[in-house]
């Protein structure tokens, strides 16, 4: 029986960013059941605790904006269930935020529409950077090819970018991007970066998860802290 649910946003760190996202659903239900939180299981012969991770994140990237909805069996205090949680969990992983939402709204995987990214390019100058960049936005169509194991799927990267733009980082350059992620498709950052003719970077951090009805723009999110002016 599902008596609440409780939306947690948390950050995942370098220590846990090969980690897949099997393993990391299987971490949170451990974490959980040492916290002793009264989560909600499903029923039948293998029962497991329902909780849901939206948008899985990439393995080598870390994020500050993952979100996960627990249900529980019994009503908890948000304070409360941060309080009886934050002693089970590594330093690499800490919980933000933790808000009610109603049991019955759509899952979370389905309520998510675009993921932002900040993309470090330490050796890359910031002029070649806002130069393919402005390039790769100029054009309607980008074509991308993706190769896994045997198989090669052929598609259009653009319409994945909502939004790009280069930044100045030390001597380098960073990419502040916004890509699709919903049920029809999700943009990649490491394959947006490999489409712009740059090398692969280092660092990948997720930066935010926007749900539906927000604005996934540049300035909105400048707005909302995610961006420096």
């Amino acid at each position: 029986m599902k008596a609440q649910r409780l939306r947690v946003t948390f950050s995942r760190g370098d220590e846990m960013k090969y980690i897949t996202h099997l393993d990391m659903m299987r971490f949170w239900e451990r974490a959980l059941r040492r916290a002793n939180v009264p989560m909600s299981y499903t029923e039948g012969f293998s029962p497991h605790a329902q909780i849901a991770l939206a948008a899985p994140l990439p393995v080598g990237t870390t994020s500050d904006a993952e979100l996960m909805d627990v249900f529980l069996a019994e009503s908890m205090m948000p304070r409360a269930f941060t309080d009886a949680v934050t002693p089970q969990l590594p330093p690499a992983v800490r919980i933000a935020s933790v808000l009610e939402v109603g049991v019955a709204l759509p899952s979370l995987q389905a309520d998510i529409r675009f993921a932002a990214y900040d993309v470090d390019l330490p050796t890359t100058s910031i002029a070649d950077a806002a130069t393919a960049v402005e390039a790769f936005l100029a054009r309607d169509s980008v074509p991308w090819e993706h190769r896994r194991d045997e198989e090669v799927r052929q598609y259009d990267i653009r319409p994945q970018v909502q939004d790009l733009e280069a930044a100045a980082l030390g001597d380098g350059a960073r990419l502040q991007m916004v890509l699709k992620n919903d049920n029809s498709g999700s943009g990649r950052p490491e394959q947006v970066v490999a489409a712009l003719g740059l090398p692969a970077p280092p660092r990948i951090h997720r930066t935010r998860l926007l749900l539906a009805g927000t604005s996934p723009s540049r300035e909105a999110l400048r707005r909302r802290g995610k961006y420096d002016t």
